[in-house]
């Protein structure tokens, strides 16, 4: 029987546990028999105490052993390619990335979230697709990544359940922001998921968990080596996160954003974004090519509509309307107009997520309804020339009352200069 209270003692006194021991609590809180309050209390001691390796590894392995694995290589007789990021305001990459990556003719499978708080969820943005489900079976999911080459789903309760319990009770406790805490959640979804190659974007700056470059060089190098010792293999894009990326925050305006990328008309940090990480996949895939092919072929992609197309059989293969037309709009649409003339020194990536959240585009407790037609467009980048009176960004919202409340709230996250700022890339580091 575990002794919960004496390992909740020992690392809290930061003695080692050893992988056994880690994978019996674990494992014990996933059938029910170590209570919530025991749990929340190892989750502190490791906050404070942290993990070694050695434990990360035995966290990481005994989450995937809570429940079902999916083996998607060995069932398609394919090498399939994930993507994931750790959050940030108007990151909607992978939806562009899939259908590039699909077009190229390399299978793409991909489990996702919700959002909550200010970085918005993949699945949430596309639900404001009318008709899109992202609840799949294994089944669906294996034959529709086998058919269409691309299938994004929500998390099967089967895949990971102590993940989820966990990552619930981490939230209601203050101890999401650990390294090792946040590595082993996100690589035991993907390694249980079954993706052979992923790419990682872990995003640096006020928008993300990781606020510098150093803290996301170590969340992704423990990554790194929990995706290699499950045989994965990993590279990891440490990215700009200190600004919106691209111009939409908001479901709907997301998924338009999306579209008008993979018409080649998309932002031009994002689309330097999505190409990047789509020649990374590509480089990883059983293509036997390298990156700059990687990259050439997803650009040709974009330029001759197949992703495009491949977006659309995609979107009508889960049940929803491809159309552009066939989304939500937003009642009531502000301009955020500029008090003088100058230079976009920066703009708050928190302030202009919780902007949007306030509108309704996210949710501050899990039981919260989206508003799929709400969101900003920030229209002026960081480095942009504005004159006095310009259209800084436009606030789409559901009534007046909030569309004024949004308006006053971006304006206040645009940081005005005489000078432009020297210029920053989105992609900052790869580790592989």
């Amino acid at each position: 029987m575990i002794h919960a209270a004496e390992l909740i003692r020992r690392k809290r006194d930061g003695e080692p546990l050893s992988s056994d021991e880690l994978a019996e609590l674990v494992l014990a809180y996933a059938r029910g028999d170590v209570p919530d309050y025991q749990m929340a209390a190892f989750c502190m001691a490791v906050y404070f105490r942290g993990l070694n390796g050695n434990e990360t590894f035995a966290l990481t392995d005994a989450m995937i052993r809570s429940g079902e694995t999916i083996e998607l290589g060995a069932a398609l007789g394919r090498k399939v390619v994930d993507k994931h990021s750790t959050g940030g305001v108007g990151d909607k990459t992978s939806l562009a990335v899939g259908p590039i990556v699909a077009a190229c003719q390399v299978p793409f499978g991909k489990m996702s979230g919700r959002g909550l708080g200010h970085t918005g969820g993949t699945l949430d943005k596309l639900e404001s697709i009318p008709g899109f489900r992202v609840e799949l079976t294994t089944d669906e999911f294996l034959q529709q990544v086998r058919e269409v080459g691309l299938a994004i789903i929500g998390q099967s309760a089967n895949l990971v359940p102590a993940d989820k319990l966990l990552y619930g009770l981490r939230d209601v406790t203050a101890t999401v922001d650990n390294v090792s805490l946040i590595a082993a959640s996100i690589m035991s979804k993907k390694i249980a998921a079954g993706a052979d190659a992923i790419v990682l974007d872990v995003k640096v700056g006020d928008g993300a968990f990781m606020k510098t470059v150093e803290d996301a060089r170590e969340l992704a190098g423990m990554m790194l080596e929990l995706g290699r010792h499950a045989g994965r293999e990993v590279v990891c894009v440490l990215t700009d996160m200190d600004q919106p990326l691209g111009y939409a925050v908001g479901n709907a305006l997301e998924i338009r954003e999306t579209i008008a990328t993979l018409k080649g008309e998309g932002p031009p940090d994002f689309t330097e974004l999505v190409l990047g990480a789509s020649a990374h996949l590509l480089a990883l895939s059983d293509l036997g090519i390298d990156e700059e092919e990687g990259r050439d072929r997803a650009a040709a992609a974009v330029q001759d509509g197949t992703a495009l197309a491949t977006y659309e059989r995609w979107i009508a293969a889960q049940g929803g309307d491809p159309r552009e037309a066939a989304l939500p709009m937003a009642p009531e649409v502000r301009q955020v107009l500029a008090p003088t003339k100058g230079f976009v020194r920066s703009i708050g990536a928190t302030a202009v997520g919780m902007a949007a959240l306030r509108l309704g585009a996210g949710r501050q407790t899990k039981d919260d309804a989206i508003d799929h037609a709400v969101g900003i467009r920030c229209l002026m980048k960081r480095g942009d020339a504005v004159a006095a009176g310009e259209v800084l960004a436009e606030v789409h919202a559901c009534d007046d009352e909030s569309a004024k409340q949004a308006e006053a709230e971006v304006l206040v996250a645009y940081e005005l200069a005489d000078e432009a700022p020297a210029a920053r890339p989105i992609v900052l580091e790869t580790i592989a």
